[in-house]
């Protein structure tokens, strides 16, 4: 049994490690507040945008088609996996790695045999399990979770559409948690270049005759491209909420679980302490009967 020394420094441990779990909670909670009012006022608008795309690009497809819709052999393979810079929510970076390398094993295993994957970490924590792992890494947007503006994710978006433009990648994938509620994310593998047609449906599909103002090729190199950076931004914006919620059921738990040990380790103190009392009344008995029968 542990003495009462060994338990009251444990348990002065853990209470100040509660004090901690307590105090991020709090600052997880204060900046998903933000972050959820964020992305739930960016959908709507990410949903409309992305329906306009999609027609634009049926409509254009045979005199202007799209060089982000372009379908070609799938020879390199970029992957975004979008983590956060710090740990301390559960299993929401993990959750990432761990979907990147299924992904990878699943769909394109020659690729990485052949040394055709690349790896664009968002985050730190993706970017030293990668690197550390001795993947091909882009280096230059790790940080964007230091100051998330759209300004910081553009300049990440545009190196993208610009080398799958230029035929270094033939594919590009965004590996990201969704935010569903505090206690919920969605891991989402999406394809973000070359840009996916929606199915279409015979019973709901419109045929629009559009009239382009002030030309179909100027809506083609500029819509296209700002609804790309916008999807680019609401997939970091998406990471930073779930985040946010994943670290603040994390210290939630963590909180409940030291609050358990708390009141086991009051118990085996409050054990200890009056075995050690007995124990000094034995030997004060025990004491007293030897003198009394000399």
């Amino acid at each position: 049994m542990a003495s009462l020394k060994e338990v009251r420094i444990r348990i002065k441990s853990v209470v100040s490690t509660q004090k901690i779990t307590k105090a991020m909670k709090m600052v997880a909670a204060s900046k998903l507040r933000k972050a959820q009012d964020n992305i739930i006022e960016l959908r709507p608008y990410i949903q409309k945008l992305g329906e306009i795309l999609h027609s634009v690009i049926r409509a254009t497809e045979q005199n202007t088609p799209s060089k982000y819709a372009e379908e070609r052999e799938v020879k390199q393979v970029l992957i975004i996996p979008i983590t956060s810079d710090k740990g301390l929510c559960g299993a929401f970076n993990s959750n990432i790695i761990k979907k990147v390398i299924a992904l990878i094993d699943e769909s394109y295993s020659d690729h990485h045999k052949n040394g055709q994957i690349e790896i664009l970490p968002i985050g730190k924590k993706a970017y030293d399990f990668f690197r550390k792992n001795n993947y091909k890494i882009i280096e230059d947007y790790w940080k964007i979770f230091h100051q998330i503006s759209f300004e910081n994710v553009r300049a990440a978006s545009e190196f993208t559409m610009k080398e799958f433009v230029n035929g270094r990648f033939d594919k590009v994938i965004l590996v990201y948690n969704e935010f569903k509620n505090v206690a919920t994310q969605i891991i989402k593998a999406e394809q973000f270049l070359p840009i996916v047609p929606e199915e279409e449906n015979s019973q709901n599909q419109v045929s629009v005759d559009y009239i382009f103002e002030p030309s179909e090729e100027y809506i083609v190199q500029e819509l296209i491209p700002q609804s790309l950076k916008i999807h680019f931004y609401k997939a970091i914006l998406e990471s930073n909420a779930a985040e946010h919620g994943a670290r603040m059921t994390a210290m939630d738990l963590a909180t409940e679980n030291a609050e358990e040990l708390l009141g086991e380790l009051r118990i085996t103190y409050n054990r200890t302490r009056q075995a050690a009392i007995t124990k000094e009344i034995l030997e004060i008995v025990a004491g007293a009967d030897a003198l009394s029968q000399e």
